[in-house]
């Protein structure tokens, strides 16, 4: 599979996802957790030299990444979503 084909794959599950999937909050260690703070789904592409994906929030926002073990936020530019942001870190267009 391309990295277009694996990028396609990945907004296109996550996308039907955020319309169902949500987290309550949640308290745990004395610390209560919006759900804004909590992933519900965390969706990854990898291959030589790519890492990242998009993290689907608990009040069905997403966010996307890069790395694996330390991942970096990509935040999206004024004329892109999460999705588009992970293609232009990725290299995929």
């Amino acid at each position: 599979m391309t990295l277009d084909g694996a990028l396609d794959a990945l907004e296109t599950e996550v996308r039907a996802m955020a319309q169902t999937v949500r987290k309550e909050t949640t308290k745990s260690l004395g610390r209560e957790y919006q759900p804004a703070e909590l992933v519900a789904v965390r969706a990854e592409v990898s291959g030589p030299g790519v890492r990242g994906g998009i993290d689907l929030r608990g009040d069905g926002s997403v966010e996307a990444f890069s790395g694996r073990v330390r991942r970096a936020v990509i935040e999206p530019r004024e004329d892109e979503d999460s999705y588009a942001a992970l293609r232009r870190v990725l290299g995929s267009d």
